[in-house]
């Protein structure tokens, strides 16, 4: 006699074998890739995480551009210089568009700069790029901001009297209030609680997003969302920060005068009167609110973490900290305040910053394209609404590309006459339309900050510290492990 858990188990398994056939029939014009097996797609293969060695092993197998699955979702792999060029930039427009669902969705609800598609996309990114030229990102009002940062952290380090210390936090302090000044007009003092809270929620959010939780919820969100407590964390830190930039919406709404704008709100809500009643229009303080928070993560999170990996690479290659500093003093002298137009004099500081770049780098695989219409790539099907991921780390560590991949060579920027070169594999700000809105902000405050503290100190090991861990910490950012410097006045 028949069971009803027999019943249950028989279509339980016609379930699973009817979609095991349905990933199967899905992947044959993908690009090849491991096989995908009904509910986790991949990810059991993955271990619930997309990591890099575990990507350089899929592109040993299967070739530069493979398929992943999450769930019954195709995710196509792009691997090394050459891949990851053609693929982001031969059809632009196919490739320029941002997944939507799950928690994507919870985050950004498709408003903003970063995960939004389409007009919407495409005007807040004009938007956003036409505002941090009228603010002077690029120019001397910009460079002002910078090196009075620049001036408090030397400031604050020399009041350690050499003593070791974590530069995390100080490091952290200065370039948030970097973009704080760009937004808000205004920075946060050292104590401020708001400003600690507000770095460890963005801390939070990124770590989850390259988690075994984000997997989790893109696979079940009902379990996720009710069981896991590092999903109610993110979702707690996430309403606390959108929350903080609404009273910042606010204050500005309070005390602004039109037509006299000062910061990256004070221009939106300019554009917000503008534009009432224009119907092609997709200014609101949602979006406000959103590119907001998209400017401030992308604008703290990758210039802090590459500044940290900077002193630690100068504690742990002197005699590179030593060449930068000879070359600082004998080109602009002991008491210079640097401008980004300072790098043109500077080859070898120059290369060193753009290797400090290349070798720490930080974002592994850069921010999920999606295509938005039925394309090819590399000569490849790929279908509408397909994920995309550029490995960005098999870019910068691409043997075809550099002469010594891995390891810490400024030489790599250099020529024979020791002349700085830029190379077309130095893409740490990713490629394509998508391309970091930040991308010169970012550039200027890692030149100026890097050069103000090289010549203001020697950073050492502290004594007895022999030698120090530069294996990083896996996350959405690559950051190094806890580590102690002293910075010693020259």
């Amino acid at each position: 006699m028949v069971t009803v858990s027999g019943v249950l188990v028989f279509f339980v398994m016609s379930l699973l074998s009817i979609q095991f056939l349905r990933l199967q029939w899905m992947r044959r014009r993908l690009p090849p890739g491991p096989t995908p097996y009904p509910l986790f797609g991949t990810l059991l293969q993955m271990n619930f995480r997309i990591h890099h060695e575990y990507l350089k092993k899929m592109a040993r197998i299967y070739g530069n551009i493979f398929t992943l699955w999450l769930s019954n979702s195709p995710v196509v792999v792009l691997q090394g210089f050459q891949t990851v060029k053609e693929g982001l930039t031969v059809r632009a427009e196919d490739v320029a568009g941002r997944p939507t669902g799950g928690l994507y969705h919870i985050m950004t609800h498709g408003n903003g700069v970063m995960f939004s598609n389409g007009h919407v996309w495409k005007q807040q990114r004009r938007f956003g790029l036409a505002t941090m030229r009228k603010m002077g990102v690029g120019r001397k009002d910009q460079e002002y901001r910078l090196q009075e940062e620049a001036y408090l952290l030397v400031e604050y380090l020399q009041k350690t009297n050499g003593k070791p210390l974590d530069p995390t936090m100080p490091v952290i302090h200065t370039v948030a209030n970097v973009i704080c000044s760009v937004i808000f007009g205004h920075r946060f003092s050292r104590d401020d609680e708001n400003f600690h809270r507000l770095i460890e929620s963005i801390d939070t959010i990124t770590a989850f997003t390259n988690s075994i939780s984000f997997f989790v919820y893109e696979v079940s969100p009902w379990f996720a969302s009710n069981f896991l407590p590092t999903f109610k964390k993110a979702v707690s830190s996430l309403d606390f920060v959108k929350a903080l930039l609404g009273k910042e919406v606010e204050n500005h709404k309070e005390k602004r005068k039109p037509d006299e704008n000062r910061d990256f709100i004070d221009y939106y809500l300019d554009e917000i009167d503008k534009t009432k009643g224009d119907a092609d229009a997709t200014y609101d303080e949602e979006n406000l609110i959103q590119s907001v928070f998209d400017l401030f993560i992308a604008g703290t999170e990758t210039t802090a973490t590459t500044l940290r990996w900077a002193l630690l690479f100068m504690v742990v290659y002197p005699n590179i900290q030593e060449k930068v500093q000879k070359e600082l003093d004998a080109v602009l002298g002991c008491s210079h305040v640097f401008c980004y137009e300072d790098r043109k004099k500077l080859p070898y500081t120059n290369a060193v910053i753009h290797e400090i770049q290349r070798y720490s780098n930080i974002i592994l695989i850069a921010l999920p394209r999606l295509s938005v219409k039925d394309t090819e790539l590399l000569g490849y099907h790929v279908p509408k609404n397909t994920i995309i991921l550029a490995n960005i780390d098999s870019v910068l560590s691409d043997p075809e590309k550099w002469e010594t991949p891995d390891q810490f060579n400024p030489d790599h920027f250099l020529d024979k006459d020791g002349n700085f070169v830029n190379r077309e594999a130095f893409l740490p700000f990713a490629i394509g339309q998508r391309v970091c809105i930040g991308e010169l902000l970012a550039r200027m405050e890692l030149f100026i900050v890097f050069c103000t503290l090289l010549q203001a100190f020697r950073f050492t090991l502290p004594e007895g510290v022999k030698e120090v861990n530069t294996k990083f910490v896996f996350g959405t950012t690559m950051k190094p492990p806890p580590y102690q410097l002293c910075a010693i006045p020259r």
